[in-house]
């Protein structure tokens, strides 16, 4: 048989495998810091071409020993969140850190959150950039087979979405059940008329968000005092639910 014919051809096309698509690992990635700072963080997010990072002002309601552990208070805070590479995220945390330690000692607090999923166009994105950033390493999958693939996380975010007007009580009830603080976000409130009447209860336009960082063994216990004090069924008709964080860097140190 020719080693140019058909069958050889065709055999040598099949034999001639495509290279695999990268993998892109994709967390979002909170900073809180104080209102005043917000800039010099989103000029961190410019010049480190951030995609998408967006600012939100808050309040934040720690105790003194945390504020002054942290270097943060209770007066207004910015909330900036991007979406970002894995392997990017401690880049961007080093970068904030100069940038506010050139300000001031304390600075806040900055974690991630890993995602499970993002529509096509986005990771499209992300991908294609990669091949033009040569300081960004692709991470792709490089676990054996059969080895386990998850991760043990050692903290959580505690997310609440509360009536107006809540806050006070719902913070002193989670900081007996071992919280230490929270960030407040005010937003406005909508539901479909189905999800109203399945739980009987009214959607307020006005809304309070409550971010509450905690480690991962006072999750439950906080979760349930809040649930019990101000779950749907209470005035505040809370909405509560938790998402696993990665990694927690404090930013008042280099």
């Amino acid at each position: 048989m020719a080693k140019n014919g058909p069958i050889s051809k065709l055999l040598s096309r099949h034999s001639v495998r495509k290279k695999p698509p990268e993998q892109v690992q994709l967390k979002y990635v909170f900073f809180i810091v104080d209102w005043k700072q917000a800039q010099l963080v989103s000029d961190v997010m410019e010049e480190e071409k951030v995609r998408f990072h967006f600012v939100g002002k808050g309040k934040g309601t720690a105790n003194s020993e945390i504020l002054d552990l942290l270097g943060i208070g209770a007066e207004d805070k910015a909330v900036v969140c991007c979406l970002e590479q894995a392997v990017m995220v401690p880049v961007l945390v080093k970068e904030v850190r100069k940038k506010l330690n050139q300000t001031s000692p304390g600075a806040g607090i900055a974690f991630s959150i890993p995602l499970s999923a993002i529509n096509d166009p986005i990771l499209l994105i992300f991908k294609q950039s990669i091949h033009k950033n040569e300081k960004i390493p692709i991470e792709g999958n490089s676990k054996k087979k059969g080895e386990s693939m998850a991760k043990e996380y050692s903290h959580d975010l505690i997310v609440s979405i509360i009536n107006h007007g809540y806050s006070d009580d719902f913070m002193n009830v989670a900081r007996s059940a071992g919280a230490t603080g929270g960030t407040i976000l005010h937003a406005r409130g909508q539901a479909h008329e189905g999800v109203v009447k399945f739980f009987g209860i009214s959607v307020q336009d006005e809304k309070e968000i409550i971010f509450i960082l905690t480690s991962r063994e006072k999750k439950v216990q906080i979760m349930q005092a809040v649930s019990e004090a101000h779950g749907l069924n209470s005035d505040t008709h809370g909405i509560i639910f938790s998402l696993p964080v990665d990694d927690v860097f404090g930013l008042n140190f280099e």
